[in-house]
């Protein structure tokens, strides 16, 4: 049987462009029709707003669970984003792009029931809910309660509202990104600016009497830059991205991300072959905590401890990590990539501690995996869009601070490697072994961060990887990423700075 992992990225040009296209309709500007494109104004393009009658939810929610069932939701939603592509100095692209649709579950059991329409209309939801309902028939039929409407805590702030923005500021802030990184060193020949903006409304319908709605704005904003000297070149990459207003650029200037951007492609010119061995690694803060997303959280998600077949399965309670290791999932900090004001089945988002001074105290679930292990709604359900059922899923994933002093790790460890940024990775959840690749990295020496290498990759198991931290650092951060688990979701992950004792380091020559 081949085993299907589980992969986070922080997504490359290609990938980024890839996925704008998945779903809704799209548009394609050459670079002079770009600003016919962006000043069209067709009816409210900016409001993504979805209003129902919720007597049409109830005849849904009815229709759904008539064959039999225990549960039905019914899931609205409404995107309208849009999308821009700077190279060479040229905007090459836009993209306007409008998804709407619904999707009806029923659940009967382990058993699931789904079905999804393009278009919300009462018929369309209907048939939706009569092909869901068939799916799961077989049980005794629970009676929904009528939908009232619920307010939920919210988590997002937003000061400037996306679809009030004019649109040449969007165009500004790659402009800006592009000179500041170009201009950075004559070394950088290259520079690729995306931008992407979306208000994404939802309405979230069940059959226990639950009506919710609510609108997320998110940006998000990737610079390339290639740095070339006369036998390497090195390709950068930062990103920023959250749901939030169009204030983020001012809290972020895009000058900022260009110019740490084109830093990297600069300072990787220099880069030796990374040797290979187990070694010591220390871990900035930041991305880094995308190595305990993939090594730890998938693990750690529900549907994969109800089918009894993660490294974590009847571990609950017991020591799992270091005394120095506490692993959070936190979907309410405020306006991060990864945080929503209630997850894709209408819970309310909040503050999962799961390992706890290296003790295992909770799982990731939704409804489903929730239900399956007797355990609570953690606020994990999350989908790629309509046309997909939730499934458990982190949001901002992160080793909590500790007491250590950044510098004083970096001074105790004799020798080993720095690792300032990773690329991604994947972990097979089953059993826990992971790769990830090391972007930009340095070799440790006298307990300083020295040669710059490349090539290198992490590779282990996480049970030993959270039982090795032996130091973690006061200075928390964080990085926004794509996860993929058969569907794509937003997410942030982050550390402290950490040390790892021990871990095997892939490389292109032996260690000296």
């Amino acid at each position: 049987m081949k085993l299907k992992g589980y992969f986070v990225e922080d997504i490359p040009r290609r990938k980024f462009l890839e996925l704008s296209l998945k779903g809704g309709a799209a548009i394609a500007a050459t670079p002079s029709l770009m600003m016919q494109l962006l000043s069209c104004r067709g009816p409210s393009p900016g409001i993504a707003k979805l209003k129902i009658d919720p007597e049409i939810l109830n005849k849904t929610l009815r229709k759904a669970l008539e064959k039999g069932g225990e549960f039905a939701d019914v899931y609205l939603e409404n995107r309208i984003s849009r999308r821009i592509l700077m190279e060479e100095s040229k905007f090459k692209s836009a993209l306007f792009g409008i998804s709407q649709g619904a999707g009806v579950r029923v659940m009967s059991g382990d058993k699931t029931g789904f079905a999804y329409t393009d278009e919300i209309t009462e018929e369309k939801l209907a048939r939706a809910a009569e092909v869901a309902s068939f799916i799961a028939r077989g049980a005794k039929a629970v009676s929904p309660v009528d939908v009232q409407e619920a307010k939920k805590e919210s988590f997002i702030k937003v000061k400037l509202p996306l679809e009030k923005v004019a649109d040449e500021k969007r165009l500004d802030v790659m402009k800006r990104a592009n000179q500041a990184a170009l201009g950075y060193d004559p070394r950088i020949k290259m520079a690729s600016i995306s931008y992407y903006d979306e208000i994404r409304a939802r309405t979230v319908a069940n059959s226990e009497g639950l009506l919710l709605s609510d609108e997320l704005p998110l940006l998000f904003f990737i610079v390339q830059t290639l740095g070339v000297s006369e036998n390497t070149r090195h390709m950068g990459r930062e990103r920023l991205s959250r749901h939030s207003g169009y204030e983020m650029f001012d809290e972020v200037t895009p000058e900022e991300v260009a110019q740490t951007c084109a830093r990297e492609s600069i300072a990787m010119l220099d880069a030796k072959d990374a040797p290979a061995g187990i070694m010591d690694v220390v871990m900035q803060n930041g991305w880094g905590g995308v190595l305990v997303h993939e090594a730890v959280g998938h693990p750690l998600e529900g549907d994969i401890i109800a089918r009894e077949i993660g490294v974590f399965t009847g571990k609950l309670g017991k020591k799992v990590a270091s005394d120095v290791f506490t692993m959070v999932d936190d979907g309410t900090l405020p306006n991060f990539r990864g945080t929503t004001n209630f997850d894709d089945e209408g819970t309310q988002m909040k503050r999962n501690v799961l390992i706890k001074d290296g003790v295992l105290v909770k799982y990731m679930t939704d409804i489903l995996s929730a239900k399956q292990l007797k355990m609570e709604r953690t606020g994990n359900g999350r989908r790629e869009s309509f046309r997909y059922i939730p499934i458990p899923r982190m949001t901002n994933t992160f080793i909590e601070k500790g007491k250590d002093k950044p510098e004083d790790i970096l001074a105790s460890t004799k020798s080993g490697l720095y690792v300032q940024s990773l690329s991604g990775g994947s972990v097979n959840p089953i059993t826990g072994m992971f790769n990830f690749t090391c972007r930009e990295a340095y070799l440790i020496e006298n307990g300083k961060k020295t040669t710059p290498v490349s090539g290198a990759t992490l590779i282990g198991n996480c049970m030993d990887i959270i039982s090795n931290i032996d130091a973690v650092g006061d200075d928390l951060a964080f990085g926004p990423g794509i996860c993929g688990k058969g569907q794509m979701a937003e997410v942030s992950a982050g550390q402290p700075t950490v040390r790892i004792r021990g871990i095997n380091v892939g490389g292109s020559r032996a260690r000296r």
